[in-house]
């Protein structure tokens, strides 16, 4: 497959956009949705199912291996590129790659960090690694700035806004997992979160159950949604039009 994106078009999404927003410096500023690659598994054909939805590609860190290896080359390479090969590195045009050395954050948050877009859509974050897992649902619900979604072999997983309105249908799973302590309000689910606590520690709300489309409005951030991902298209650009935290 032949690679794509010419480097003019690089120079305006790079550098042109690369601008100060809530003191942190943007590598990637788009109007149109996102595409984020990381080093993890990437199932046959996810990149190509991302990229029809969301045609920018950037890739943190090792993930422009993962990019170049199904014939695509992204915009920004951004990370603390301690697992970047040498060969990508090499074919990549200098100014196509961000190095952010710190170490207390992976590479994902320092990726998603750096770009604003309407939405983000995230593959090869999920199914190698447990820590990476659980690190990549942690700056899921970081205040970062970009909504995104993370695409699984069969769900979504993403950070539930103030308010959302899903188009689920019966029988559909939903899961709910508290990263802090939450509560909230539901209409649509087999068992309503109405009056909940959760946490991490206690109560959570995996394997619930629409019957039918299901509204949410958690009291504060931090609770992750899981839903089938066949939502996808549907999902991307109710993400990016409700109020964040």
């Amino acid at each position: 497959m032949q690679l794509i994106v010419s480097f003019c078009d690089q120079i305006v999404a790079c550098f042109e956009n690369c601008r100060n927003v809530g003191g942190r410096a943007l590598i990637v500023d788009q109007i149109e949705p996102v595409t984020l690659v990381g080093g993890g598994a990437v199932a046959p054909g996810d990149l190509e199912l991302a990229l029809s939805l969301a045609p920018f590609l950037v890739a943190a860190d090792s993930g422009a291996d993962r990019a170049i290896a199904a014939g695509f080359e992204p915009r920004a390479v951004i990370g603390d590129l301690d697992s970047l090969s040498n060969v990508v590195r090499n074919q990549l045009a200098p100014n196509r790659i961000f190095e952010v050395a710190e170490q207390d954050s992976t590479d994902f948050h320092k990726a998603l960090r750096h770009i604003k877009a309407p939405v983000v859509l995230a593959v090869g974050f999920l199914g190698e690694r447990v820590d990476h897992q659980l690190a990549g649902f942690n700056t899921l619900v970081q205040p970062l700035g970009s909504p995104c979604i993370l695409l699984g072999e069969h769900e979504l997983i993403f950070h539930i806004p103030r308010q959302i309105n899903l188009p689920t249908r019966a029988g559909d799973i939903v899961s709910l997992f508290p990263m802090g302590a939450v509560t909230g309000c539901s209409t649509g689910l087999k068992w309503p979160l109405d009056g909940v606590q959760m946490s991490p520690m206690g109560l959570i709300g995996t394997s619930n159950e629409a019957t039918g489309p299901v509204s949410l409005t958690p009291n504060g951030p931090g609770l992750l949604g899981i839903i089938p991902r066949h939502h996808l298209p549907q999902l991307m650009p109710l993400i990016s039009r409700s109020l964040s935290w």
